[in-house]
């Protein structure tokens, strides 16, 4: 390509860029409706469907909570606001890794649930022991997460389940039953993703 050409190139992504507002990026109501970034477009209706990942961080100024990716889905646009929808979430991989110990377990559990307004999630739950579980331990463990988490899922609506998930009650209501059966470090929902949305009546 010639210098000429270059130059053409450059100044047409210039022009481009030019062409391109800016939106803010609404996190969903249950996520206290937080401006989670920042997302250019030269027409809003190519916003939709962009997916805008993000950390718990952002969304509650708890560091603790850094290692928690969330994502959401823009399905919106009013004037330069884009609103979105929780498309799932998951915890950094080194964060995950860090947990792991020698001479320890780590239980890992994945179940397919509907909540009580029809909206189907895919869980990926994880425990890890204090010292070495026996198999008929780690079989008992998955059992309550299971049980546990497909309860929840019936009784709770989309917004309210995604909530405890992510935020980690139901995390701490499968510890609290689980440590009966094996001595825990931690236990929580580590993965999730919409997999399905009810049909609009």
């Amino acid at each position: 390509m010639s210098s000429k050409s270059k130059r053409k190139e450059k100044a047409r992504v210039r022009d481009k860029w030019k062409l391109k507002k800016w939106y803010t990026v609404i996190a969903p109501p249950y996520f206290g409706n937080k401006e989670i970034g920042l997302t250019p477009a030269d027409e809003p209706e190519k916003l939709l469907g962009r997916i805008i990942e993000t950390t718990l961080y952002d969304i509650t100024g708890d560091f603790n909570q850094i290692h928690v990716k969330l994502y959401f889905q823009i399905n919106d646009v009013k004037s330069d606001v884009a609103y979105t929808k929780f498309k799932g979430h998951e915890w950094a991989r080194d964060y995950l890794r860090s947990l792991v110990r020698r001479r320890t377990s780590r239980i890992d559990g994945i179940f397919n649930v509907t909540t009580k307004d029809g909206y189907k999630l895919r869980l990926s739950a994880v425990a890890f022991t204090v010292s070495r579980a026996k198999t008929s331990q780690e079989k008992a463990v998955r059992k309550i997460m299971k049980e546990i988490i497909e309860k929840k899922a019936q009784q709770l609506k989309f917004e309210d389940f995604v909530q405890e998930c992510v935020l980690g009650k139901i995390g701490s209501e499968i510890y609290n039953e689980a440590k009966k059966i094996v001595a825990l470090r931690k236990c929580d929902i580590r993965k999730s993703k919409l997999l399905e949305e009810p049909t609009p009546q």
